[in-house]
């Protein structure tokens, strides 16, 4: 018996030992030996990684704001948001099209292009992020007397996070391609945010203030000893799978298939981060920690729409393939309803007890709490038409998704100046919440228009 086979038998036999309901809901998840269980297994692993992920990532923004108080929480909240800007930008698309032609290059055994791709997307990044890097700090340099000066050292130091959260970023689709799961999501979601505690704890041992500055150089810290662990662990499984040999290049068809993903990756980011940035600008750190504690607390719900999401895409794209037309429409409903009614019920919870959940950040967060509010709306419409963009995505209409979501990006930042003057925290909710409710509607428009999908939740399903 192979070890494959030995460990299927031992699964099975682990399921059998289980109570019956149990048996139910584990067979289909863990699926068996095959490719189809593997997939399923891997599934399942990467949502864990994101849910733990998500209870560390909220404990650690708990205990930062704890320790450094909301005025430099909030410079620490404004500059750690240009890293996620800069740092998911930087790969120029590599990190996504790696986990279409790892595999696709794997599986044909043509190795030599396998080592040129990892080599580029890796060279690449690295580059491009150290490039950007270096052009931020001649920035602060030339323009910084435009920001206040309390952003100026902080935002200098966050930037010698790039290189290396760019490095993780992507290796998390390299290692993706292959489906080691744990080399992938592990670094980021796990250890570099522990990393980053244990590095704040360090400074509170040693005696030094806590603030953003020691936050930044903790982040840098993170960063960088996350990273090397995630190279060393995927060069040891990269070794073993496939070993030294030559390498080939296809940089052009790389870089052309890459950057329209960029620009896909660059649209999202700027709808989920406009509002921090612009926030920025008219308040001070205190009321940027508030609306930023109240944000992370609401979202939270987010992980619905993406377990749905990364639990349907198959389900589309092969009904698709097949053209079965009923099938897929009835996926499309199960899919739409699996994300609204478990949102709804989260966001129920999550306002029922919002005002303890931000006392945890401190007594002064609970201010955020009106907020909550606004945003789990454009949540909630956001849920009503369920995982529409991978449906979109999936069933090859990709250009219009970005359309629409560049289109949603420009009138977010729009929305952001024009209201967050006038009314502070709750004109950046509202800015956010409609253009997340305006994208997703649009989405839904186009789903029913170009491929005949009814993705409303108020809406039945043509018999």
């Amino acid at each position: 018996m192979s070890l494959g086979e030995a460990a299927q038998t031992d699964d099975g036999r682990r399921i059998l030992s289980l109570p019956e309901p149990l048996q139910k809901i584990l067979k289909p998840l863990l699926g068996g030996g095959d490719g189809s269980g593997r997939t399923h297994r891997a599934a399942l692993f990467a949502f864990l990684i994101r849910v733990i992920s998500a209870g560390i990532a909220y404990f650690s923004q708990v205990l930062l704001a704890r320790w450094m108080g909301s005025f430099e929480y909030g410079i620490f909240v404004f500059v750690w948001v240009w890293v996620l800007i800069f740092g998911g930008l930087a790969p120029l698309g590599f990190s996504t099209s790696s986990m279409r032609f790892v595999p696709e290059y794997r599986e044909t055994g043509r190795f030599h292009l396998l080592r040129g791709l990892i080599h580029s997307a890796r060279l690449i990044a690295v580059t491009a992020s150290t490039v950007i890097a270096l052009a931020g700090a001649a920035c602060l340099a030339m323009f910084g007397h435009m920001l206040a000066d309390y952003y100026i050292l902080p935002f200098f130091l966050i930037l010698f996070c790039l290189p290396m959260y760019t490095l993780i970023d992507v290796q998390d689709g390299i290692a993706r391609g292959y489906g080691w799961m744990d080399v992938a999501l592990v670094p980021p979601y796990i250890a570099r945010p522990l990393l980053l505690l244990l590095a704040m704890f360090g400074v509170y041992a040693a005696g030094f203030e806590i603030n953003a500055v020691s936050a930044a150089g903790a982040a840098i810290f993170a960063c960088w000893v996350s990273a090397i662990l995630q190279t060393v662990q995927l060069h040891r499984r990269m070794d073993a799978d496939m070993g030294a040999g030559p390498r080939s290049f296809k940089t052009d068809l790389w870089v052309r298939t890459s950057l329209p993903l960029l620009l896909f990756h660059g649209f999202v980011l700027l709808l989920q981060n406009t509002d921090i940035l612009v926030l920025s600008r008219y308040v001070d750190p205190s009321q940027v920690a508030v609306y930023f504690a109240s944000l992370k607390t609401i979202s939270l719900v987010a992980f619905v729409h993406f377990a749905v999401g990364a639990a349907a895409a198959n389900r589309f794209s092969a009904h698709n393939a097949l053209g079965e037309r009923d099938k897929l429409q009835l996926a499309v409903r199960d899919a739409i309803k699996w994300t609204f009614w478990p949102s709804l019920a989260g966001v129920v919870i999550l306002l029922t007890l919002g005002k303890p959940l931000l006392w945890l950040f401190g007594a002064e967060f609970t201010s955020g709490y009106p907020v909550m509010f606004v945003l789990a709306a454009g949540l909630m419409i956001r849920a009503a038409t369920g995982p529409v963009e991978l449906i979109l995505n999936m069933l090859g209409e990709q250009k219009i998704c970005a359309s629409i979501l560049f289109g949603s990006a420009g009138l977010n930042l729009v929305l952001n100046f024009a209201l967050i003057p006038a009314y502070g925290l709750m004109g950046a909710a509202s800015a956010t919440a409609f253009s997340i409710a305006a994208a997703a509607i649009a989405m839904a428009l186009m789903a029913r228009r170009r491929l005949a999908l009814d993705c409303f939740i108020w809406r039945r399903a043509p018999v």
